[in-house]
């Protein structure tokens, strides 16, 4: 097993179309909806949304917040408004929060409402545009707004592939978009995180490596769900070694006695991105 993550990069043809058509779009909507992993807020922020945006008001929705650290949530809500972004978090698969998303949308727009209504336009229409990257849950949403299914949803990163015009309420209609990755992740951390939670397709990994940077990081930051899950008395002082001590619990062995390594990843990934070792977050705002 490897000790270094290889280099990920997916910038599919699709994802390229899709920067040039947001940035032509930015005009037609008031408001813009950013979607990150309430897990990894940091790496789940495609960094060329700030550049394509500009200063086109926004608000941060904090998705999948149910499966996150709750008050690791928290503290990234609270870093964020003292730069006075609005932000919510939100759970778009068993609706949490997502009742507040207009008013929030409001908050972020109530400049533009005071100048309309300055000009005698009493309309408190909200055109919004949906941004994210691949699989953060951004048609799961739509759904959830819309209350009906109006977009296609996936467990695959890439599902949308076309712009769609969406009617929400009466006043608020929604711009879906397909979602952007960057063509090269600088800080390799990145893409194990996103990895970490299901956000890139695994045929472009080494997941053995995943394995023992995702351990390494429970073992500094969740020691006590890693335990629990596995059956583990003492935590050892490397992610191998907690591999076999997995390994050995659940009888992974191979012909001769030595360890199933390649059953043990694939068993823990699933446990990971599943939520039996806990509700987890990957990326804290001290950090950063």
């Amino acid at each position: 097993m490897g000790d270094n993550v290889k280099v990920i990069q997916w910038f599919p043809g699709h994802m390229a179309k899709a920067r040039r058509e947001i940035t032509e779009s930015l005009k037609k909507v008031d408001v813009i909806f950013e979607l990150r992993d309430a897990r990894i807020p940091i790496s789940s922020k495609n960094p060329m949304i700030d550049e394509i945006i500009n200063n086109k008001p926004r608000v941060i929705l904090f998705n999948k917040a149910n499966i996150a650290d709750k008050a690791i949530t928290k503290a990234w809500m609270d870093y964020y408004k003292k730069q006075n972004i609005v932000c919510l978090d939100i759970d778009s698969i068993d609706g949490y929060n997502i009742s507040k998303i207009i008013n929030s949308a409001l908050y972020a727009l109530k400049d533009e409402f005071l100048k309309r209504e300055k000009k005698g336009i009493k309309s408190k229409t909200i055109k919004a545009m949906i941004l994210g990257i691949p699989n953060v849950g951004k048609s799961t949403l739509i759904n959830k707004l819309a209350k009906r299914k109006a977009v296609g949803v996936g467990d695959k990163p890439g599902v949308t592939k076309n712009q769609t015009w969406i009617k929400v309420t009466e006043d608020l209609f929604l711009l879906d978009t397909p979602g952007i990755l960057w063509p090269k992740f600088e800080d390799q951390m990145v893409g194990v995180k996103l990895a970490m939670c299901g956000s890139i397709k695994d045929e472009i990994l080494n997941l053995d490596d995943l394995t023992l940077k995702a351990i390494e990081y429970l073992m500094k930051y969740y020691p006590a769900n890693l335990m629990k899950r596995y059956n583990i008395e003492k935590l050892e002082d490397t992610p191998i070694k907690i591999m076999d001590q997995i390994c050995a619990k659940r009888g992974f062995l191979v012909k001769g006695g030595n360890y199933d390594y390649s059953r043990c990843v694939v068993m823990f990934l699933n446990d990971l991105r599943n939520v039996r070792i806990g509700s987890m977050s990957y990326e804290r705002p001290e950090e950063y």
